[in-house]
């Protein structure tokens, strides 16, 4: 992956992982309830299941670079088609405050579903990782770039939600749904799936 490129990735996860969903919520909500260093454990059962999406979306990007070039390129066109989908339904529900449905259990294992169950979860992950993938570099080589980059993200999105929560309390939750703030980032998912979607080669990425 180029400097360019890695640019361009890191800036669409650090938007990837910042739109405020079920996790977030979760997060602001343990940093005002049980404060900041015990809300941490839900930030270690997110980074597990972004680590294991992000291992079955190599898994599965590899087996089709290898299978099917062109298999490959229609991953690419569905995958920009689920950002822009992602986009669009963010901006509906941005006048909606989220909620969490999972069952109450301990702070990890809570988390852990919230996570798996977000509509961003196993697609989005996929629809992502695919358009920054070249099909004519070695994949592991481009793991050792993708896979820190999107969990430290990751890690310091939801590590700072859960700080908001312990600091700012139930003000946390205005701030950070505020509805013009959601529609922003969906409006990036959107654009990036149409620039991304029409590149003519994944190496643009």
């Amino acid at each position: 992956m180029s400097w360019e490129g890695w640019n361009i990735f890191a800036l669409f996860w650090v938007v990837f992982v910042t739109t405020p969903g079920p996790n977030a919520v979760n997060c602001i909500t343990n940093g005002i309830t049980i404060g900041f260093r015990r809300g941490l454990w839900a930030v270690l059962a997110i980074l597990t299941q972004a680590t294991l999406f992000l291992t079955l979306s190599a898994l599965g990007v590899t087996a089709l670079i290898i299978a099917s070039p062109a298999a490959f390129q229609a991953l690419k066109l569905l995958g920009a088609a689920f950002l822009i989908y992602l986009g669009v339904r963010g901006w509906i529900m941005a006048r909606r405050m989220v909620t969490v449905d999972a069952p109450q259990g301990s702070v990890y294992w809570r988390a852990l579903v919230i996570a798996t169950i977000n509509p961003k979860s196993v697609a989005g992950y996929l629809a992502a990782f695919s358009q920054f993938v070249q099909p004519d570099v070695p994949i592991g080589q481009q793991m050792w770039v993708i896979f820190p980059t999107a969990l430290s993200l990751t890690a310091l999105s939801y590590v700072a939600y859960t700080a908001l929560g312990a600091g700012l309390g139930r003000a946390a939750l205005g701030a950070v749904f505020n509805v013009w703030l959601r529609r922003a980032l969906a409006s990036c998912f959107i654009i990036y799936g149409v620039v991304l979607g029409s590149a003519t080669t994944p190496g643009r990425a």
